[in-house]
Protein backbone atom coordinates (compact mmCIF):
# COMPACT_ATOMS: atom_id res chain seq x y z
CA UNK A 1 0.00 0.00 0.00
CA UNK A 2 2.81 2.26 0.88
CA UNK A 3 4.34 2.16 -2.50
CA UNK A 4 1.31 2.38 -4.31
CA UNK A 5 0.75 5.51 -2.22
CA UNK A 6 3.88 6.76 -3.12
CA UNK A 7 3.63 5.86 -6.86
CA UNK A 8 0.20 7.89 -7.27
CA UNK A 9 2.11 10.85 -5.01
CA UNK A 10 4.65 10.95 -7.70
CA UNK A 11 2.75 10.31 -10.75
CA UNK A 12 -0.04 12.61 -9.48
CA UNK A 13 1.08 16.45 -7.75
CA UNK A 14 -3.04 16.81 -6.88
CA UNK A 15 -3.03 13.65 -4.69
CA UNK A 16 -3.40 14.82 -1.23
CA UNK A 17 -3.61 11.82 1.81
CA UNK A 18 -5.08 12.57 5.24
CA UNK A 19 -6.66 11.25 8.43
CA UNK A 20 -6.19 10.59 11.55
CA UNK A 21 -2.60 9.61 12.54
CA UNK A 22 -1.54 9.11 8.86
CA UNK A 23 1.10 11.48 8.78
CA UNK A 24 3.51 9.46 10.98
CA UNK A 25 2.46 6.14 9.52
CA UNK A 26 -1.00 5.53 10.50
CA UNK A 27 -1.57 2.85 13.16
CA UNK A 28 -0.60 0.40 10.73
CA UNK A 29 2.17 2.37 9.06
CA UNK A 30 0.74 2.62 5.27
CA UNK A 31 1.47 6.00 5.35
CA UNK A 32 5.21 5.78 6.81
CA UNK A 33 7.97 8.45 5.23
CA UNK A 34 5.93 9.66 3.33
CA UNK A 35 5.67 13.04 4.63
CA UNK A 36 9.69 13.39 4.68
CA UNK A 37 9.25 12.49 0.91
CA UNK A 38 6.25 14.79 0.21
CA UNK A 39 5.59 17.21 3.03
CA UNK A 40 2.84 18.28 4.98
CA UNK A 41 1.11 20.34 2.70
CA UNK A 42 0.22 16.62 0.90
CA UNK A 43 -0.09 14.08 3.89
CA UNK A 44 -1.62 15.33 7.24
CA UNK A 45 -3.83 14.68 10.30
CA UNK A 46 -7.12 15.82 10.23
CA UNK A 47 -9.25 16.20 13.23
CA UNK A 48 -10.76 12.73 14.60
CA UNK A 49 -14.36 12.99 12.25
CA UNK A 50 -14.80 10.50 10.21
CA UNK A 51 -17.62 12.42 8.62
CA UNK A 52 -15.40 15.42 8.25
CA UNK A 53 -13.22 13.18 6.77
CA UNK A 54 -15.20 12.37 3.51
CA UNK A 55 -16.99 15.68 3.11
CA UNK A 56 -13.54 16.85 2.63
CA UNK A 57 -12.37 14.68 0.36
CA UNK A 58 -15.69 14.63 -1.39
CA UNK A 59 -15.26 18.61 -1.82
CA UNK A 60 -11.61 18.26 -3.07
CA UNK A 61 -12.23 15.55 -5.83
CA UNK A 62 -14.79 18.06 -6.86
CA UNK A 63 -12.63 20.38 -7.41
CA UNK A 64 -9.95 18.53 -9.41
CA UNK A 65 -7.80 16.75 -6.91
CA UNK A 66 -6.76 13.32 -6.17
CA UNK A 67 -8.30 12.98 -2.76
CA UNK A 68 -6.67 9.85 -0.50
CA UNK A 69 -8.46 9.38 3.02
CA UNK A 70 -8.06 6.90 5.48
CA UNK A 71 -10.81 5.44 7.50
CA UNK A 72 -8.49 4.38 10.60
CA UNK A 73 -10.68 1.25 10.79
CA UNK A 74 -13.71 0.23 8.66
CA UNK A 75 -15.52 0.49 12.16
CA UNK A 76 -15.45 3.69 12.17
CA UNK A 77 -16.75 4.62 8.69
CA UNK A 78 -20.45 4.45 9.45
CA UNK A 79 -20.33 8.22 10.50
CA UNK A 80 -19.37 9.22 7.42
CA UNK A 81 -21.73 7.14 5.17
CA UNK A 82 -23.97 10.41 5.01
CA UNK A 83 -21.35 11.60 2.77
CA UNK A 84 -20.60 8.66 0.84
CA UNK A 85 -24.14 7.28 0.17
CA UNK A 86 -25.88 10.90 -0.13
CA UNK A 87 -22.99 13.04 -1.83
CA UNK A 88 -20.09 10.86 -2.97
CA UNK A 89 -22.40 8.42 -4.99
CA UNK A 90 -24.87 10.20 -6.52
CA UNK A 91 -23.02 13.73 -7.96
CA UNK A 92 -21.55 12.43 -11.06
CA UNK A 93 -25.74 11.03 -11.27
CA UNK A 94 -27.11 14.33 -10.46
CA UNK A 95 -25.29 16.35 -12.45
CA UNK A 96 -26.22 14.30 -15.55
CA UNK A 97 -22.55 13.40 -16.26
CA UNK A 98 -20.59 16.60 -16.13
CA UNK A 99 -16.70 16.35 -16.08
CA UNK A 100 -16.21 18.76 -13.40
CA UNK A 101 -19.16 17.50 -11.03
CA UNK A 102 -18.41 14.74 -9.63
CA UNK A 103 -16.33 12.53 -7.24
CA UNK A 104 -14.15 10.11 -9.25
CA UNK A 105 -10.87 11.16 -7.76
CA UNK A 106 -11.59 9.94 -4.69
CA UNK A 107 -9.92 6.41 -2.93
CA UNK A 108 -11.20 5.56 0.75
CA UNK A 109 -8.99 3.64 2.36
CA UNK A 110 -9.28 1.48 5.70
CA UNK A 111 -8.44 -1.57 7.57
CA UNK A 112 -11.19 -3.76 7.74
CA UNK A 113 -11.82 -7.51 8.82
CA UNK A 114 -10.82 -9.72 12.25
CA UNK A 115 -7.38 -9.73 13.49
CA UNK A 116 -7.76 -11.96 16.11
CA UNK A 117 -8.20 -9.64 19.05
CA UNK A 118 -10.10 -6.67 17.54
CA UNK A 119 -13.94 -7.30 18.80
CA UNK A 120 -16.63 -5.19 18.64
CA UNK A 121 -15.29 -2.10 17.22
CA UNK A 122 -11.68 -2.92 15.35
CA UNK A 123 -12.60 -6.32 13.84
CA UNK A 124 -16.14 -5.76 11.70
CA UNK A 125 -16.31 -6.63 7.97
CA UNK A 126 -18.93 -3.85 6.56
CA UNK A 127 -18.85 -4.35 3.02
CA UNK A 128 -22.42 -5.78 2.66
CA UNK A 129 -23.52 -2.13 3.83
CA UNK A 130 -22.42 -1.05 0.50
CA UNK A 131 -24.55 -3.20 -1.95
CA UNK A 132 -27.17 -1.24 -2.06
CA UNK A 133 -24.64 2.16 -2.52
CA UNK A 134 -25.08 2.93 -6.71
CA UNK A 135 -22.15 4.68 -7.76
CA UNK A 136 -19.44 3.28 -5.56
CA UNK A 137 -16.92 0.95 -6.14
CA UNK A 138 -15.69 -1.58 -3.30
CA UNK A 139 -12.59 -3.71 -3.70
CA UNK A 140 -11.07 -5.99 -1.38
CA UNK A 141 -7.39 -7.01 -1.99
CA UNK A 142 -6.19 -10.89 -0.79
CA UNK A 143 -2.46 -9.93 -1.29
CA UNK A 144 0.35 -7.28 -1.82
CA UNK A 145 0.54 -7.69 -5.71
CA UNK A 146 -3.15 -7.28 -5.80
CA UNK A 147 -3.48 -4.23 -3.18
CA UNK A 148 -0.67 -2.27 -5.12
CA UNK A 149 -2.33 -2.56 -8.84
CA UNK A 150 -5.97 -2.38 -7.45
CA UNK A 151 -4.89 1.05 -5.61
CA UNK A 152 -3.19 2.55 -8.30
CA UNK A 153 -5.70 1.47 -10.86
CA UNK A 154 -8.46 2.83 -8.26
CA UNK A 155 -6.63 6.55 -7.86
CA UNK A 156 -6.59 7.11 -11.78
CA UNK A 157 -10.31 5.84 -12.48
CA UNK A 158 -13.29 7.91 -13.18
CA UNK A 159 -15.27 6.16 -9.89
CA UNK A 160 -15.20 7.26 -5.89
CA UNK A 161 -13.57 3.82 -4.86
CA UNK A 162 -13.37 2.22 -1.24
CA UNK A 163 -10.56 -0.30 -0.49
CA UNK A 164 -10.85 -2.33 2.41
CA UNK A 165 -7.61 -3.74 3.35
CA UNK A 166 -7.79 -7.04 5.19
CA UNK A 167 -5.49 -5.61 8.64
CA UNK A 168 -4.55 -9.40 9.68
CA UNK A 169 -2.96 -9.44 5.69
CA UNK A 170 -0.66 -6.62 6.69
CA UNK A 171 2.01 -8.76 8.46
CA UNK A 172 0.54 -12.23 6.68
CA UNK A 173 0.49 -12.44 3.17
CA UNK A 174 4.00 -12.26 1.68
CA UNK A 175 4.86 -12.02 -2.28
CA UNK A 176 7.54 -10.31 -4.29
CA UNK A 177 6.12 -6.84 -6.13
CA UNK A 178 6.75 -5.46 -8.84
CA UNK A 179 8.91 -2.06 -8.14
CA UNK A 180 7.11 -0.60 -11.10
CA UNK A 181 3.91 1.26 -11.75
CA UNK A 182 1.46 -1.59 -12.59
CA UNK A 183 -2.87 -1.28 -12.69
CA UNK A 184 -4.74 -4.28 -12.09
CA UNK A 185 -8.70 -4.54 -13.41
CA UNK A 186 -10.72 -2.94 -11.47
CA UNK A 187 -14.53 -4.95 -11.22
CA UNK A 188 -12.62 -8.34 -11.94
CA UNK A 189 -13.13 -11.20 -10.66
CA UNK A 190 -9.85 -14.02 -10.72
CA UNK A 191 -9.75 -17.41 -11.24
CA UNK A 192 -7.28 -18.45 -8.88
CA UNK A 193 -7.48 -22.08 -9.33
CA UNK A 194 -9.56 -23.86 -12.27
CA UNK A 195 -11.80 -27.01 -11.01
CA UNK A 196 -14.77 -29.13 -12.28
CA UNK A 197 -17.02 -30.22 -9.48
CA UNK A 198 -17.57 -27.00 -7.64
CA UNK A 199 -17.29 -23.05 -7.54
CA UNK A 200 -15.92 -21.30 -4.52
CA UNK A 201 -16.35 -17.81 -4.58
CA UNK A 202 -14.27 -15.36 -1.95
CA UNK A 203 -12.43 -12.59 -1.38
CA UNK A 204 -9.75 -11.04 1.04
CA UNK A 205 -8.08 -13.32 4.03
CA UNK A 206 -11.07 -16.27 2.88
CA UNK A 207 -8.91 -16.64 -0.18
CA UNK A 208 -6.22 -18.67 1.63
CA UNK A 209 -8.88 -20.38 3.93
CA UNK A 210 -10.62 -21.28 0.62
CA UNK A 211 -7.76 -22.48 -1.23
CA UNK A 212 -6.54 -24.90 1.49
CA UNK A 213 -10.29 -26.02 1.93
CA UNK A 214 -9.73 -26.52 -2.21
CA UNK A 215 -6.42 -28.45 -1.72
CA UNK A 216 -8.19 -30.59 1.42
CA UNK A 217 -11.33 -31.11 -1.10
CA UNK A 218 -9.21 -32.72 -3.63
CA UNK A 219 -7.06 -35.00 -0.99
CA UNK A 220 -9.78 -36.28 1.22
CA UNK A 221 -13.27 -36.13 -1.26
CA UNK A 222 -11.73 -36.52 -4.86
CA UNK A 223 -13.39 -33.31 -5.63
CA UNK A 224 -11.90 -30.99 -8.20
CA UNK A 225 -12.88 -27.45 -7.23
CA UNK A 226 -12.58 -24.04 -8.92
CA UNK A 227 -10.90 -21.25 -6.48
CA UNK A 228 -12.89 -17.29 -7.72
CA UNK A 229 -11.40 -14.16 -5.77
CA UNK A 230 -13.60 -11.64 -6.15
CA UNK A 231 -11.69 -8.39 -6.02
CA UNK A 232 -13.90 -5.81 -6.26
CA UNK A 233 -17.29 -6.68 -4.50
CA UNK A 234 -19.18 -3.86 -4.95
CA UNK A 235 -20.08 -4.38 -8.41
CA UNK A 236 -18.59 -7.91 -8.18
CA UNK A 237 -18.22 -9.74 -11.65
CA UNK A 238 -21.53 -11.69 -12.50
CA UNK A 239 -19.69 -12.65 -15.56
CA UNK A 240 -16.80 -14.72 -14.51
CA UNK A 241 -19.09 -16.48 -11.60
CA UNK A 242 -21.89 -17.46 -13.88
CA UNK A 243 -19.47 -19.17 -16.57
CA UNK A 244 -17.53 -21.11 -13.83
CA UNK A 245 -21.13 -22.12 -11.89
CA UNK A 246 -22.64 -23.50 -15.53
CA UNK A 247 -19.20 -25.10 -15.49
CA UNK A 248 -19.40 -26.95 -12.38
CA UNK A 249 -23.06 -26.99 -11.54
CA UNK A 250 -22.03 -25.85 -7.56
CA UNK A 251 -21.55 -23.11 -6.06
CA UNK A 252 -20.08 -22.43 -2.56
CA UNK A 253 -19.68 -18.50 -1.16
CA UNK A 254 -17.47 -17.92 1.89
CA UNK A 255 -16.74 -14.43 4.03
CA UNK A 256 -16.14 -13.49 6.93
CA UNK A 257 -18.91 -11.05 7.77
CA UNK A 258 -22.07 -11.67 8.58
CA UNK A 259 -24.34 -14.14 7.34
CA UNK A 260 -27.63 -12.10 6.80
CA UNK A 261 -26.89 -9.32 4.63
CA UNK A 262 -23.94 -10.34 3.61
CA UNK A 263 -21.83 -10.59 -0.23
CA UNK A 264 -22.87 -13.90 -0.20
CA UNK A 265 -26.64 -13.31 -0.68
CA UNK A 266 -26.12 -11.18 -3.56
CA UNK A 267 -24.22 -14.03 -5.13
CA UNK A 268 -26.88 -16.82 -4.35
CA UNK A 269 -29.48 -14.48 -5.63
CA UNK A 270 -28.08 -14.22 -9.04
CA UNK A 271 -26.75 -17.65 -9.81
CA UNK A 272 -30.03 -19.01 -8.62
CA UNK A 273 -31.40 -16.76 -11.33
CA UNK A 274 -28.48 -17.29 -13.88
CA UNK A 275 -27.61 -20.77 -13.54
CA UNK A 276 -30.74 -22.58 -12.42
CA UNK A 277 -30.91 -24.91 -14.77
CA UNK A 278 -27.12 -26.07 -14.14
CA UNK A 279 -27.39 -26.46 -10.63
CA UNK A 280 -26.78 -29.49 -9.03
CA UNK A 281 -27.48 -28.11 -5.40
CA UNK A 282 -28.49 -24.97 -3.56
CA UNK A 283 -25.87 -22.36 -3.15
CA UNK A 284 -24.22 -22.78 -0.24
CA UNK A 285 -22.69 -19.59 2.13
CA UNK A 286 -20.10 -20.30 4.77
CA UNK A 287 -19.69 -17.21 6.66
CA UNK A 288 -19.46 -15.20 9.69
CA UNK A 289 -22.46 -15.85 12.33
CA UNK A 290 -24.94 -13.10 12.71
CA UNK A 291 -24.08 -11.91 16.14
CA UNK A 292 -21.32 -8.59 17.56
CA UNK A 293 -17.68 -9.69 16.97
CA UNK A 294 -16.85 -11.12 20.40
CA UNK A 295 -13.03 -10.49 21.97
CA UNK A 296 -12.60 -13.79 23.60
CA UNK A 297 -14.15 -16.30 21.10
CA UNK A 298 -13.15 -14.00 17.37
CA UNK A 299 -11.99 -16.99 15.79
CA UNK A 300 -15.27 -18.57 16.05
CA UNK A 301 -16.80 -16.08 13.91
CA UNK A 302 -14.33 -16.08 11.25
CA UNK A 303 -15.12 -19.21 8.50
CA UNK A 304 -12.15 -21.32 9.04
CA UNK A 305 -10.89 -24.66 6.27
CA UNK A 306 -13.03 -27.31 8.42
CA UNK A 307 -16.48 -25.10 7.78
CA UNK A 308 -15.51 -24.40 4.01
CA UNK A 309 -14.85 -27.98 3.43
CA UNK A 310 -17.83 -29.29 5.00
CA UNK A 311 -19.38 -26.94 2.64
CA UNK A 312 -18.02 -28.13 -0.29
CA UNK A 313 -18.69 -31.95 0.99
CA UNK A 314 -22.64 -30.47 1.40
CA UNK A 315 -22.72 -29.25 -1.61
CA UNK A 316 -21.11 -32.42 -3.65
CA UNK A 317 -23.26 -34.81 -1.58
CA UNK A 318 -26.92 -33.40 -2.07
Amino acid sequence: MNDALRAILTTDDKALIFGEDVSFGGVFRCTSNLTDSFGGSRIFNTPLSEQGIIGFAIGLSASGYTALPEIQFADYLFPAFDQLHNEASKMRYRSGGAEKFNAGRMVVRMPTGAVGHGALYHSQSPEGFFLGMQGITVIIPRSPVQAKGLLIAAARGADPVVIMEPKILYRAAVEEVPLEEYELPIGKAEVLQAGTDVTLVTYGTMVYVAEAAARAAKERLGVSVEVIDLRTVRPWDKETITKSVNKTGRCVVVHEASRTGGVGESIAGEVQERCFLRLEAPVTRVTGWDTHMPLAYEGFMVPDVVRVLDGIKKAVEY
